[in-house]
């Protein structure tokens, strides 16, 4: 199935970005190796590491080529929880939750785009908002128990 530039675009930009989750959850993990939260950061992870992989799969299924970077949304946030780790656990989780509300505004800006195809818009609506903002919440109950 042929697509858009502009859609391959999209939905690149937004594997980027789980991209990057996968890599500041990984950092957070070390930080927080041995602690509780661990397993909660970890779950969350494999989350990020399976949104990318269906988003993969999706730019296939579009006909482009997938991302297989980063870019600098990751430069940036391992620039952001590199900071975080030498601060605490807590200012990792904030770093985590902000990653989280950054993808969230990205997938709600997606469901903006008149181009992006129906199916993709619905993997967003049903699937990808709705676990970040689970995320959120979940990190929000781990800072809360700081």
């Amino acid at each position: 199935m042929a697509t858009t530039t502009q859609t391959a675009d999209s939905l690149n930009s937004l594997l980027r970005g789980e991209i990057s989750a996968v890599e500041t959850y990984l950092q957070a993990e070390e930080k927080l190796s041995g602690d509780a939260a661990a397993t909660t950061l970890r779950q969350m992870r494999d989350d990020h590491k399976e949104t990318a992989n269906q988003l993969r799969q999706h730019v296939h299924f579009h006909g482009e080529q997938p991302s297989h970077g980063s870019g600098a949304w990751g430069a940036f946030a391992k620039l952001i929880e590199g900071g975080a780790k030498l601060f605490g656990k807590t200012a990792a989780l904030k770093a985590l939750k902000e990653g989280e509300e950054h993808g969230i505004n990205s997938y709600e800006a997606a469901l903006k785009e008149a181009d992006l195809p129906a199916d993709c818009k619905a993997l967003i609506r049903d699937k990808f908002l709705p676990l970040c903002r689970q995320h959120v919440q979940s990190l929000d109950r781990l800072m809360a128990q700081q």
